[in-house]
C-alpha cells in the first residue's frame, strides 16, 4: 500500500459559491473519490487542520504528498515548508497541482521563483504527452483535450534539471510545459498544472490518470539520511608506503 495525503489549504470552496458548486466537499474530496484504488491508501488534511494538516504524525506516516494551493501561500508557515521538504529529501514523495507552482513548497524544492504566464479564461487546453515511455505517462494517450481551463504560459522559471513529461497548447496560443519531474536527494516530484478551483478538471479521466501514475512513480523505493560522512578509503594509495 501506498500511503498517500493530499493536502489541500480548502479556502475557496468555502467562501466562493461558483467553486463550492464544482468542489462541494473541496477539492481534496474530489481527488480522494477520484484516485481511490487497492493500492492506495488515502487520507485528506488542510490548512485550516491541526498544525496546518502537517503534523509530525502526518508526515511520518504519508509516502506521497499531494499539495493544492492558490489562495493562502502565505499562511503556510516556514517551519512546515522545511519539514516537508526534509521528508522529501529523506524519500517521500510529492506532486505538486496547478497553482501551487506558486507555494512556499514549490519554490523551496526548485530553488528558483516558479513564475509564469497566466489568464483565467476559461479556454480550451491540448495536453500532449512528449515522453511516452516514462512511468507517469502509461496508460494516457498521446494527447487529450481540458475544455476549459485556466491558462499557463511560458516562460516558467523552474530548474534546468526538471524533465518534461507533458506540454501544453492554449486556445489563445501560449503553450506550458504542464508535467514535469524532478528529484531532491532520494525524493522524487511532479508538477502537474491541469486543474482549477471552478472548472471540473479533477473529474477528467485523464488527468487523474496522470495523478495516479505520479502518485506510483514518486512512492519511495528507498529512504535515507542526506549528510556527509567522512569516509576511509576502500584501496590503498598507490605512494603509501
Amino acid at each position: 500500500m501506498i500511503r498517500v495525503t493530499i493536502w489541500n489549504e480548502f479556502r475557496h470552496e468555502k467562501k466562493r459559491e461558483d467553486v463550492k458548486a464544482v468542489y462541494p466537499d473541496g477539492i481534496h474530496a474530489a481527488l480522494a473519490r477520484g484516485l481511490a484504488a487497492d493500492d492506495l491508501q488515502i487520507r485528506t488534511v488542510t490548512l485550516d487542520d491541526p498544525g496546518q494538516g502537517l503534523t509530525d504524525e502526518v508526515l511520518d506516516s504519508t509516502d506521497v504528498l499531494i499539495w493544492w494551493a492558490h489562495a493562502a501561500h502565505k499562511e503556510v508557515t516556514d517551519e512546515n515548508v522545511s519539514r516537508i521538504v526534509a521528508k522529501v529529501q529523506t524519500g517521500m514523495g510529492l506532486i505538486v497541482l496547478h497553482s501551487g507552482h506558486y507555494s512556499k513548497l514549490f519554490k523551496a524544492v526548485c530553488g528558483t521563483s516558479c513564475s509564469l504566464k497566466w489568464r483565467e479564461s476559461g479556454e480550451r487546453e491540448r495536453v500532449w504527452c512528449i515522453e511516452p515511455f516514462h512511468p507517469i505517462a502509461q496508460g494516457v494517450p498521446e494527447t487529450f483535450v481540458v475544455p476549459q481551463t485556466e491558462m499557463y504560459g511560458e516562460r516558467f522559471d523552474i530548474p534546468g534539471d526538471a524533465r518534461v513529461i507533458f506540454m501544453s497548447w492554449y486556445e489563445g496560443g501560449e503553450v506550458f510545459r504542464s508535467g514535469i519531474t524532478l528529484e531532491r536527494g532520494y525524493g522524487k516530484i511532479f508538477y502537474f498544472s491541469p486543474g482549477h478551483e471552478t472548472f471540473p478538471i479533477y473529474y477528467q479521466p485523464e488527468v487523474l490518470k496522470v495523478i495516479g501514475n505520479g502518485i506510483r512513480w514518486a512512492a519511495p523505493l528507498c529512504r535515507g539520511v542526506i549528510s556527509a560522512p567522512k569516509v576511509e578509503n576502500l584501496e590503498p594509495f598507490r605512494n603509501q608506503k
